[in-house]
């Protein structure tokens, strides 16, 4: 049911008050009168309590001006019409910049005033209703929006869970391939950390940090389908053989080149034995032509090589590793990737070595209870 609007009337005149009172309320309003403005404020109660005031500008005692400073603090909602005589209408019209609806000039016409009674009131409902469409607009928004960072939250949860089981079943895959080769278990492990450490110092951030570290723990994916008899003959290969091996960088990103998520570190598989001088295989791509994975894997996979026993010789020590990676600086490595190699620190290199010795001692135990490569990690 809807509620007629409520107009306090306050004037010291009581013809003027009973005029007013009378035609308000044969309109339809629901009207009360008060003498002064001590009155007033004491009838007008608390915010809400009615919808416009008629006031007369001048009074006894406190203004009408004083009253409109009092109503608009006590209820900026109400609409404010001040009564004013002709004499005083340009004060009326200051009343209007500090907050009043409009002003009617005595004597007025009953019809005059209700016109402007009714679009003071419909000028208030308006501005009620749109700031309450904007309050209502902007917590739709901020629900809508918490519900979106909920979803993203949600959405990146799932994206590493589903990262998280990639990386778990590529690091599953790599140690299978390490087991084939007895002769370098560990060398994977080892390469990816190394791989890693020396693309962070070189400033590369993700998403390309992790295509370079998936790119570097399937390099020797291909070998799957290199024959045993080859893959693991304890003497020197001869040539047919050699030709046979060099197949697996191409035999890794077939394997690889399809799979959605692979298809960059694929790139870093096809290019991981190309060198700076362009006299790597299988595509004989030189300097910048080479991916910048497979550029920094190089490095990294040959310190590993120099810095492991072998059954064929011992482990070179760090400065004579370093000084083989200097010297081939131009010709087999990218000059650029051996100043960040130069600028790691040898201790960091050890740490990363002995890191993932442990881990890989342990690996013997069974019921390991996180992938391996989780645990590998260094920092």
């Amino acid at each position: 049911m809807q509620v007629e609007p409520q107009i306090l009337i306050v004037d010291d005149d009581a013809a003027v008050r009973d005029l007013l009172a009378e035609g308000l309320g044969a309109h339809g309003y629901r009207v009360r009168t008060a003498a002064a403005a001590d009155e007033a404020r004491s009838t007008f109660g608390s915010p809400g309590s009615f919808d416009l005031v008629l006031c007369d500008l001048n009074m006894p005692g406190s203004s009408g001006q004083e009253l409109l400073h009092w109503l608009k603090q006590t209820d900026p909602d109400v609409a404010v019409i001040m009564v004013t005589g002709v004499a005083e209408a340009q004060v009326a019209v200051g009343c209007m910049r500090d907050g009043a609806a409009d002003y009617v000039v005595k004597p007025f016409h009953l019809p005059e005033v209700l016109t402007r009674v009714d679009q003071a009131l419909e000028k208030r409902r308006l501005l009620i209703e749109n700031r309450s469409y904007q309050q209502n607009l902007e917590t739709l928004v901020a629900e809508r929006t918490r519900e979106v960072v909920q979803a993203m939250g949600h959405i990146r949860t799932l994206h590493e869970e589903l990262r998280g089981a990639y990386d778990s079943t590529l690091s599953a895959l790599m140690i299978a391939l390490d087991y084939r080769d007895f002769e370098t278990q560990g060398h994977s492990i080892r390469v990816v950390e190394y791989t890693e450490r020396l693309a962070r110092e070189m400033g590369v951030e993700e998403p390309e940090l992790t295509d370079i570290r998936r790119g570097t723990m399937l390099h020797d994916v291909g070998k799957i389908g290199i024959p045993d008899g080859i893959l693991r003959k304890p003497g020197p290969l001869d040539e047919d053989e050699w030709e046979i091996m060099k197949l697996h960088a191409e035999l890794g990103y077939k394997m690889l080149k399809d799979i959605p998520f692979l298809a960059r570190p694929a790139e870093i598989v096809l290019a991981h034995q190309e060198k700076w001088d362009g006299s790597g295989y299988p595509r004989g791509l030189r300097g910048p032509e080479i991916p910048l994975g497979a550029r920094i894997f190089s490095v990294a996979d040959t310190f590993d090589a120099m810095t492991s026993d072998r059954p064929y010789r011992r482990a070179l020590t760090y400065e004579q590793a370093r000084q083989e990676i200097i010297d081939y600086s131009g010709r087999q490595f990218d000059p650029r990737v051996v100043e960040a190699f130069l600028e790691v620190l040898p201790e960091e290199w050890d740490e990363i070595r002995d890191h993932v010795q442990r881990v890989l001692a342990e690996r013997s135990s069974p019921g390991m209870p996180e992938p391996l490569l989780q645990r590998v990690k260094v920092g």
